[in-house]
């Protein structure tokens, strides 16, 4: 191969199963893996391909993309190539001897390197990895900067009217688009496409949501990434191994954009966690002797109809109202002040067999729940939210226990400072007209400050407990001393550009002393309450 091909054959320099340009055969590189150098015994971050990935799974500690949502999308795609594979274990049972053994994953990784090299071919002219080429036609004319695909980068999804920093002209590694591209598909916000409807029908515009973006993802986290694969596998064969390489692969009749919209329910779990959300196609250019991403163009994808249980394996369910549905990304909520909604899928297990049934089966084995969600604002994404939860099979009622039990403790301190706040607004704003009463109490309502200062302590306590301890035997007094000192400490910060003398020292003086008579209150919970003379 010459050193610096056309990009009439552009089709040959790149297979992304073990990323190899064969014109640059130094650049190997797919999803930056978190590792250990055992000659330092220090973590490096380097890039792996997908084949590698699976051959060395047991000695990658965690993925390392960009974003934790990046993170989620590749690890779902790893997934759906081990379903693909048909390497999986058959039963619960088996199940559990594949998480105590560590089965080796080399047999998926075996069954991808044999794979034709045209099913893994990122800009494949008919079929490429991914993407819709039906799209072609309209690439070059209306193509934008890669930014269109990086859901951080993207802006609002109503991108129907011409938006500036969609054409930004910087191109961007294949391996980056790739990683973004499988986001979008997962993760991809509603909202009008920058596509035109007489390209392939009306109904192309319309970006739906995609299948993460809406709920909160749980994956039980081992030491390494074999551990993790093999932690959220779910027992049991595809009957139908449908893996989805592109939009025109041959392996299903695809929706069309001239009629309303089809959903349809996946094939099996190959499917499923390989769903093409978008309709994305990627243009290829040398810059030098690199081979970079420089346009794209991103439309309407399939549509998930809704999915049934069996397809929830790690779902949260909460009510609100009478509808039931999982756990969902929040604002105003961090993940940690659902724990207790966490807790209890572990504890109760209403679904029956899911997720969290088999990890019960694990025999005091310790794993992380580690929670991904995307809060956006109506079409525009606003930011990632991630944390981890300590889960040990056979502690799941004590850490419910804490759980719910440190979550109304601060739901009460919240609701005490806001009835404090109340004082002080009457106090200093006593003739307040109606519809400013609502503002002014916000002036002094110190619930975000202690909401803020609570994810700490109740790590704490959700950390003692799964150590051993009972919750009732030190971590939830400690935890309740830790709220009552952050609800007084909110409180005086936003009482303190009050002045120090007059109406300013008898609103002082009142709401603290309506606080104290809240966290004092028969109704306060056990932990939380305190002598009202203090």
């Amino acid at each position: 191969m010459e050193d610096n091909p056309s990009l009439t054959t552009y089709r040959d320099f790149l297979n992304f199963r073990d990323l190899a340009w064969r014109w640059d055969p130094r650049t190997r590189a797919c999803q930056p893996a978190l590792t250990l150098d055992e000659a330092s015994n220090r973590t490096v971050v380097r890039p792996m391909s997908l084949v590698e990935l699976l051959q060395k799974a047991d000695s990658v500690i965690a993925l390392a993309g960009a974003t934790p949502g990046e993170n989620v999308a590749f690890f779902e795609y790893l997934t759906a190539i081990l379903y693909a594979a048909g390497h999986v274990p058959a039963t619960p049972e088996e199940w559990v001897r594949w998480v105590e053994r560590r089965e080796s994953l080399e047999p998926a990784a075996d069954w991808l390197a044999r794979e034709p090299d045209d099913h893994w071919d990122l800009f494949h002219p008919q079929r490429p990895l991914g993407q819709n080429a039906q799209l072609a036609p309209f690439l070059d004319q209306h193509g934008v900067g890669p930014a269109q695909i990086v859901i951080e980068r993207a802006g609002d999804y109503n991108q129907f009217f011409d938006k500036v920093h969609l054409h930004d002209p910087d191109p961007v590694p294949p391996d980056v688009a790739f990683r973004a591209m499988l986001t979008q598909h997962v993760y991809g916000l509603g909202g009008r496409a920058m596509a035109k409807a007489n390209w392939l029908g009306p109904q192309l515009t319309y970006q739906a949501v995609g299948r993460l973006s809406a709920r909160i993802r749980v994956i039980a986290m081992g030491p390494t990434l074999g551990d993790t694969l093999r932690l959220n596998l779910v027992p049991g064969r595809d009957r139908r191994a449908t893996f989805n390489y592109s939009w025109t692969d041959g392996r299903r009749a695809r929706r069309t954009f001239r009629s309303g919209k089809k959903p349809r329910l996946p094939d099996g779990r190959a499917d499923l966690h390989s769903f093409l959300g978008r309709s994305i196609l990627l243009r290829p250019v040398l810059v030098g002797r690199r081979l970079m991403v420089d346009r794209v163009l991103m439309a309407a994808g399939e549509l998930l109809d809704s999915l049934p249980p069996a397809y929830l394996q790690d779902a949260v369910l909460t009510r609100a109202g009478k509808t039931e549905g999982p756990l969902r990304p929040s604002a105003d909520r961090a993940v940690w002040r659902e724990a207790h909604a966490l807790y209890a899928a572990a504890a109760d297990r209403t679904k029956g067999a899911d997720l969290y049934d088999r990890l019960a089966n694990l025999d005091g084995r310790k794993v992380d729940l580690w929670t991904v969600g995307l809060i956006s604002r109506k079409s525009a994404a606003t930011t990632w939210v991630s944390e981890s939860f300590p889960y040990t099979p056979g502690l799941e009622v004590d850490l419910k226990w804490a759980a719910d039990a440190g979550s109304a403790m601060c739901e009460y301190a919240s609701k005490a400072l806001y009835a404090a706040a109340a004082t002080a607004r009457d106090e200093v704003y006593p003739n307040a007209k109606p519809a400013d009463r609502a503002k002014q109490i916000v002036r002094f309502n110190g619930a975000r400050e202690l909401w803020a200062g609570g994810a700490e302590p109740f790590h704490a306590l959700i950390d003692a407990v799964d150590q051993g301890t009972r919750p009732d035997d030190g971590p939830l007094t400690a935890f309740g001393q830790e709220i009552r000192k952050l609800a007084f400490g909110a409180l005086r910060q936003r009482l303190a550009s009050l002045p120090s003398s007059g109406g300013g020292m008898r609103a002082r003086v009142q709401a603290e002393r309506q606080l104290k008579k809240q966290l004092s209150s028969a109704r306060c919970p056990d932990y939380l309450r305190g002598d009202a003379d203090e």
